[in-house]
């Protein structure tokens, strides 16, 4: 036992860190998903606001901004 504690000593540091790295990692992933639909959904809302007020910018399909 006394010759596998410097070994468990080594790796703690390592899976600690990749641990805090695939969680950072999950949480960045999964705010830009969630960006993303939001963004998508604004810009619906938006198209079919101009859509429903005639506008000659929803008929073409742009979005603005782009």
């Amino acid at each position: 036992m006394e010759s596998l504690v410097p070994y468990i000593v080594a790796l703690v540091p390592t899976v600690g860190v990749a641990t805090i790295f695939y969680f950072v990692m999950k949480n960045i992933i999964e705010g830009d998903r969630k960006e993303r639909l939001a963004q998508a959904r604004w810009e619906a809302e938006r198209a079919a606001e101009r859509k429903a007020q005639g506008s000659p910018v929803a008929e073409k399909g742009t979005t603005e901004g782009k």
